[in-house]
């Protein structure tokens, strides 16, 4: 009886450890979604005090951004590695509201033309116009057939900028051992992260219901990276015509 006791108590404590690694493990997923949407945030704090990275009047009519941080060398090169960040959105019908919840995104591509040369690079990319934010929402998309896409220009406005560019729905940008510039990703895929939303609002969420339905309140995590968006570019400056 002694024996079946002794044994029954090693189970039982085994079995608590067990679920004290499962939640710790579940624990450590949650603070890494956590982590991204911070990090997303401190990038774009980064890059929009510098005046000459990112035109004022390009983020005033974007209706979405999206933001990649520390993406490594090899996520792009051959294989099927991906960078991966967030999307956040102007809120309302027509994009004319405060910077809402974000959802988190991945960016893949088997070769995008260029070398990372071994250092982290962030991503940002402005999505300028409603028929680019619905396609985001509802699929993957592939740059530059699904939307088109640009490199953006560079410095404190737009002007000079050439006719695709301003008629791209999506330009990004890149920044690489402190250097800032636009380049292109055409050919790469942007898709929701669907795995990655569960684990940070706790349940299945698509992006839309996210960003669109607003069926989960902005999350800790992001209230940096929202309050910076609604202080720096607070009103939707495109077109009304451009948003209907």
């Amino acid at each position: 009886m002694t024996k079946a006791i002794l044994q029954l108590k090693r189970m039982t404590a085994l079995l608590i450890s067990l679920c004290l690694c499962t939640s710790l493990g579940f624990a450590a997923e949650d603070v890494k979604e956590e982590d991204r949407v911070k990090d997303a945030g401190k990038v774009m704090k980064e890059i929009l005090n510098i005046p000459d990275d990112i035109p004022q009047d390009l983020l005033d009519k974007a209706e979405c951004v999206v933001i990649l941080p520390s993406v490594v060398k090899g996520a792009f090169g051959v294989g099927a590695s991906y960078g991966r960040g967030v999307m956040i959105c102007r809120s309302g019908e027509h994009y004319t509201g405060p910077w809402g919840a974000p959802a988190l995104y991945a960016l893949e591509g088997v070769s995008i033309g260029f070398q990372l040369g071994g250092q982290a690079t962030d991503f940002v990319l402005l999505v300028m116009n409603p028929k680019g934010a619905r396609s985001l929402l509802a699929s993957k998309v592939k740059l530059g057939a699904d939307a088109s896409a640009a490199a953006g220009p560079k410095g404190r406005t737009a002007e000079g900028a050439t006719d695709i560019v301003m008629n791209a729905e999506i330009l990004s940008y890149s920044r690489n051992k402190g250097l800032f510039a636009g380049i292109s990703l055409e050919g790469s895929t942007l898709r929701s992260d669907g795995n990655a939303n569960e684990k940070l609002y706790g349940k299945k969420l698509s992006a839309r219901e996210i960003i669109v339905e607003h069926k989960v309140a902005i999350p800790a995590c992001a209230k940096e990276l929202v309050s910076l968006l609604d202080t720096k570019s607070p009103k939707n400056k495109s077109d009304p015509k451009s948003l209907e």
